[in-house]
């Protein structure tokens, strides 16, 4: 079969893709705002809840060590981005928030990152990315169902 290797060929397409687009995306955090992904990635969990989480949920949420997420929001907080206080159910853990200055910071970077998204994407015409993002999406419920059932 000519397809044999298709889809491998398509595997390191992609990730060769997100590798290069991950690696811009850094170089630009770092250069325009001084910040690295991680510290970006933290910020947007943050801004999806206003009501906070807690450190373990951000944990979970970013796929990092409790300790990780303990020394990036020790940094975030000195540079006032972030405000921790103590769960009122639970008196050893943490609930973090975006302070104020944190959301308009967070919010002038993610305008500049989707508009650097856009300009990385504009090689594909909107159908081309509306196709990429449904096969992709049929490709992600794929794949979690053969996790479950293998």
């Amino acid at each position: 079969r000519t397809d044999d290797h298709a889809a491998l060929k398509l595997w390191l397409r992609m990730l060769s893709c997100v590798t290069e687009i991950e690696a811009e995306i850094r170089r630009r955090l770092r250069e325009r705002f001084g910040i690295s992904l991680s510290r970006f990635d933290y910020l947007a969990q943050l801004h999806r809840r206003k009501e906070g989480l807690m450190m373990r949920e951000l944990s979970r949420c970013l796929m990092v060590t409790g300790g990780n997420v303990t020394a990036l929001t020790d940094e975030l907080e000195r540079d006032g981005l972030v405000a921790r206080e103590s769960s009122p159910t639970d008196r050893r853990s943490w609930i973090v928030r975006l302070t104020p200055e944190g959301r308009k910071s967070f919010e002038a970077m993610a305008r500049e990152h989707e508009q650097w998204i856009l300009e990385l994407f504009e090689g594909l015409d909107a159908r081309a990315v509306q196709q990429l993002y449904q096969h992709l999406g049929s490709l992600r419920g794929h794949g979690a169902h053969k996790e479950k059932t293998s």
